[in-house]
């Protein structure tokens, strides 16, 4: 499958079959994970366990035997950096028949951040388990994502513009096209979907609308949510992360996170 297509059919998955992962799969993935790189330069370091021997578990999940943690420094844009390598792990697993869902609180997190050995100085934002999907949801995998609208996405017309937040954005061009079809497919934090951008010239502006999250919380959830949908564009249309912020008026509740050159 190429990147496109992983992107459109990966779905979160809370059932599994009960397996433990292949050990060419489990290889494969360990491989991949020590040399995941993001345009922040922010090193994510990922760990796989078994869930038995550790005690993790999730009371949203069933049917898993791993789970894969994640942890970045604590630092400026840690949780976009996080995100991105994140997303890039979960695409790279699907790839593999391999199933994941994002968690950053149904979790007894102490558990995992002794299992992370977490610094004082680090971050555990999420945790996913790793394992081959069920044939069947369990029911409470399908009332929960009924709950969450989990395949429900917001129109264009109120996500992508053009120079300023008034105007709807055209694009004319297929790579673009797909790339803001994959940011609209990018999963977040109980679906709230809060990217926003804007198209100056050749740069795509990145904007978070906040939604949900605790201003004064150790760490902003819906940054995460942004590295995703960084990570989704980047993957299909490439270009160059910068922080230049355009002179534009912005709507109450915006704030600007990155711009993609292209």
């Amino acid at each position: 499958m190429d990147i496109s297509e992983i992107i459109r059919t990966r779905k979160s998955v809370r059932t599994f079959d009960g397996s433990a992962l292949k050990e060419s799969d489990r290889k494969k993935l360990t491989e991949y994970i020590k040399d995941i790189k993001n345009p922040y330069g922010i090193d994510v370091e990922f760990s796989i366990f078994d869930a038995a021997e550790n005690g993790l578990s999730s009371p949203v999940i069933s049917g898993e035997q791993q789970y894969i943690i994640g942890k970045v420094k604590k630092t400026e844009h840690c949780e976009e950096a996080f995100g991105y390598s994140f997303e890039k792990m979960v695409l790279y697993a699907w790839s593999l028949g391999i199933g994941t869902t994002w968690i950053g609180g149904t979790m007894k997190r102490e558990k995992f951040e002794k299992a992370a050995d977490l610094k004082e100085n680090e971050l555990m934002l999420c945790i996913s388990p790793l394992g081959y999907p069920a044939r069947k949801r369990s029911i409470k995998e399908s009332v929960m994502r009924t709950t969450l609208r989990a395949d429900k996405r917001m129109a264009d017309s109120e996500l992508f513009f053009d120079g300023d937040f008034t105007s709807a954005l055209r694009v004319e061009d297929e790579r673009v096209k797909a790339a803001l079809e994959a940011v609209k497919l990018s999963p977040s934090s109980v679906n709230k979907q809060p990217w926003r951008i804007v198209r100056t010239e050749n740069k795509y502006n990145f904007y978070k609308k906040r939604t949900i999250g605790d201003p004064g919380a150790a760490w902003d959830v819906q940054k995460i949510d942004m590295g995703i949908a960084i990570c989704h564009f980047m993957e299909i249309a490439g270009g160059e992360l910068s922080f230049d912020e355009p002179e534009i008026s912005k709507p109450s509740g915006i704030e600007f996170i990155a711009a993609i050159k292209i």
